[in-house]
């Protein structure tokens, strides 16, 4: 709570002192608030693997947005949080996704706060994707993030494309299911049993930097992070026991699209250094759409893309050498209604990951979605995974908007 508060206190000083520069000018303050209320219904489909374990898990969620701007939208403060109430006490969370103050003038935009940040552009792994920390408990692929603090300096130039710096003062844990939860170890992990390779620990000053740009048909991005990585390294030893820590890790990362007609060629590659491992990793694949099939706005898109990654069995890690396939459905009707499904396959192992993904709106402020994961054929090499071999689940969420 004291990091917030700290925060807090940071971001409206500058907002004090911006608007004290700007007291001539007419401000025209102007205000959104935005709410979601949330209710999901979670059920496994198979008993459980470890002691304790429950199927079904109903939990309600809160998800307040508000945002402020003056100076003819030059300037803002932007608040998003989050709080979900569920069965799994370490799934009962309340999260800061974003609270901070952003400036933008002529070619350069300044952000001082929590924020998240997103880079990549692959399907079935975000490799680049390292300023957030994954906020584990809401999702199986890792795309639901936690709040960064951060200072985020961005300078655009027309030739040059776009450079970001991160100055990031304070790491994020990762929250793991709880005794009751699934997909999770025979022994639940506490994240505050997880140490740090880092004698500053939480509060070593990590940076990063990011430059983007679009030439022609070529969409690309590099960056590097340096700093504790958000990706424990776990060793597990002849009894089960795990030993987990986060690593001060050098991470140098290419994304990459081509667009060429109907075609989206993708890349992403990343390669990590750190003491106690060096590893590379990519994904690449292509992706097709067939648009406005039935001449009412049908696109299908299909998706094909391999994962390599060199890290070893001893690493939180399940996708070393796997093709994933999937399709992309649009229906691009007044319902908004859509469909993503897809398999991850190993292709040692024969291992499978079958997905589905679906929402469609009702009315003008209902959405439900659905989505499941199914455990197939896990093979008793897999060190994750097998873990995992009786947590196939169904969601069913309905969201209110107001």
């Amino acid at each position: 709570m004291r990091k917030y508060i700290y925060l807090a206190i940071l971001i409206f000083s500058f907002m004090g002192q911006s608007f004290a520069q700007d007291s001539k000018k007419e401000r025209n303050l102007t205000h959104e608030f935005e709410l979601e209320l949330e209710g999901e219904y979670r059920y496994y489909l198979d008993k459980a693997k470890f002691d304790g374990q429950k199927d079904q898990f109903p939990s309600l969620a809160i998800k307040p947005e508000y945002t402020i701007e003056w100076n003819k939208g030059y300037e803002s403060i932007n608040m998003s949080t989050f709080f979900r109430i569920d069965r799994d006490d370490e799934r009962t969370h309340f999260d800061i996704r974003e609270f901070y103050y952003q400036k933008a003038k002529n070619n350069w935009e300044l952000s001082l706060g929590l924020k998240k940040v997103y880079w990549g552009v692959a399907e079935s792994n975000h490799l680049v994707d390292i300023i957030n920390q994954t906020d584990a408990i809401e999702s199986f692929d890792g795309e639901e993030k936690l709040g960064q603090p951060m200072v985020q300096f961005s300078w655009n130039t027309s030739k040059m494309g776009t450079f970001k710096f991160f100055y990031l003062p304070y790491h994020r844990k990762r929250t793991f299911p709880g005794t009751k939860g699934r997909l999770r170890f025979g022994t639940a992990i506490d994240k505050d049993d997880v140490a740090y390779e880092s004698g500053a620990e939480e509060w070593r000053q990590d940076m990063a930097i990011r430059w983007k740009h679009y030439i022609n048909a070529f969409d690309i991005g590099l960056s590097h992070f340096y700093g504790n990585g958000r990706e424990a390294a776990f060793v597990f030893d002849n009894t089960e026991n795990i030993t987990a820590f986060y690593p001060v890790i050098n991470q140098t990362g290419l994304d990459l699209q081509i667009t060429h007609n109907a075609f989206l060629w993708k890349l992403e590659s990343i390669y990590r250094q750190a003491d106690h491992e060096d590893f590379y990793a990519m994904v690449a694949g292509v992706e097709y759409t067939f648009s406005n099939i039935d001449g009412n706005g049908l696109d299908i898109g299909l998706l094909g893309e391999y994962l390599y990654d060199e890290r070893n069995e001893f690493t939180l890690n399940a996708l070393q050498n796997d093709l994933f396939i999937g399709s992309r459905i649009a229906f691009n009707d007044i319902q908004d209604a859509s469909i993503l499904f897809g398999v991850i396959s190993d292709l040692e192992s024969n291992s499978r990951i079958f997905s589905v993904e679906a929402s469609r709106r009702f009315g003008s402020s209902w959405t439900a979605e659905l989505e499941g994961r199914f455990f197939s054929n896990i093979s008793k090499d897999e060190l994750i995974l097998s873990n995992f071999e009786k947590d196939s689940f169904l969601k069913l969420k309905i969201s209110k908007y107001f």
